[in-house]
């Protein structure tokens, strides 16, 4: 079994009418396809992104047994005003929930709430949950706004009192200190490392102990910031005891190590290399498989790269389903495990 925990979609349509400053999706000629149009941004979405049936098509075709899909990020529009945010989202929503519908045992839905407006987005998630959503996707930053900061703070206690899972997708924000170039690689592990630090040193984390949340990429730079985090806290290498003498930023709190082992991160961090040391240092009970699918193409067949790695057998079924399931609440669903097969990390063709 395995669960594609990073994959998008996009509603085929929006109402007659919708405020102007919604999204537009325009018909191909000649093909299957929509073309997205927010803003300045054009898109050509396939029909994998909004056609059920053909999404589990794709599923089967790439040995993917279950997906997590969360809107398409740009749709993560916290400029908006807070109401056409909220109906945007809700309109999001309610396709998402309806796609879900059609094979609930093998799409799994995240919503959007308006984090414009962290009032609304707390009290938008209980409506998330009577859809039958998993959880809800937010952006790494709010309008250039930390997630950790302590203005959305009541929005991660609800999400956790509602047992919600939270998918934080880095959003790249124009920046002048690197070119435009550099926003679909460097921003994004540089704002998947700020949301993630921002949780941790925000008091968001310490606050919401139970909250299942993950970050898109690994979170970018942050786990090869952690080790120096935690030597400022606790004083020492290689994560060893506390030395009072060297911690320059000690507290009473779980340390920085124990916070990000609350997270939990995809793995397309594209090198086998790069997700050996996520398993080192974070535990191969925090990693998800992702593939941004069907905005990037999948591996073939989906997750080659952890496939080749020659795991133990533990460690490849955590992270090919069992911790997504326990990241979504799931775990216990027997439905969910009764005739699943368990994909070999061998089978390669």
């Amino acid at each position: 079994m395995i669960i594609d925990a990073h994959a998008h979609i996009l509603p085929p349509d929006y109402p007659e009418d919708a405020p102007s400053c919604f999204p537009a999706m325009h018909a191909v000629d000649g093909s299957t396809d929509r073309m997205l149009e927010f803003g300045p941004m054009r898109f050509r979405a396939r029909d994998a992104f909004f056609a059920a049936e053909r999404r589990l098509e794709e599923q089967d075709a790439s040995d993917v047994s279950a997906e997590v899909v969360s809107p398409m990020p740009p749709l993560l529009r916290y400029d908006l005003p807070d109401q056409d945010g909220l109906a945007l989202a809700r309109h999001v929503n309610e396709f998402t929930a309806g796609m879900c519908s059609v094979d609930p045992g093998r799409l799994f839905g995240l919503g959007m709430v308006p984090m414009q407006s962290p009032d609304a987005a707390t009290a938008e998630l209980r409506a998330v949950k009577d859809l039958g959503l998993a959880g809800v996707e937010i952006a790494s930053n709010v309008l250039g706004e930390s997630i950790g900061h302590e203005r959305f703070l009541d929005f991660f206690r609800e999400a956790e009192r509602l047992g919600l899972s939270v998918f934080v997708h880095a959003m790249p924000s124009p920046m002048s200190r690197l070119p435009a170039s550099a926003m679909g690689t460097y921003v994004v592990g540089v704002e998947g490392m700020f949301a993630a630090g921002s949780m941790a040193l925000g008091g968001t984390a310490a606050a919401c102990p139970d909250l299942r949340i993950s970050f898109s990429h690994a979170a970018g730079g942050f786990a090869m910031m952690l080790p120096r985090a935690q030597y400022f806290w606790g004083g020492a290498w290689n994560e060893g005891p506390v030395d009072p003498e060297r911690a320059v930023m000690h507290d009473d709190g779980p340390s920085p190590l124990e916070i990000a082992r609350r997270f939990y991160y995809d793995s397309m961090v594209f090198d086998h290399r790069a997700i050996r040391y996520l398993i080192d240092l974070l535990g191969a009970d925090r990693l998800l498989v992702g593939s941004d699918f069907p905005a990037m193409l999948r591996e073939e067949p989906v997750a080659r790269t952890l496939r080749e790695m020659d795991l133990p057998v533990e460690e490849w079924e955590a992270i090919a389903s069992r911790n997504a399931l326990r990241w979504l609440g799931k775990d216990g669903d027997p439905d969910l495990h009764a005739g699943a097969v368990v994909a070999s990390p061998a089978t390669l063709p």
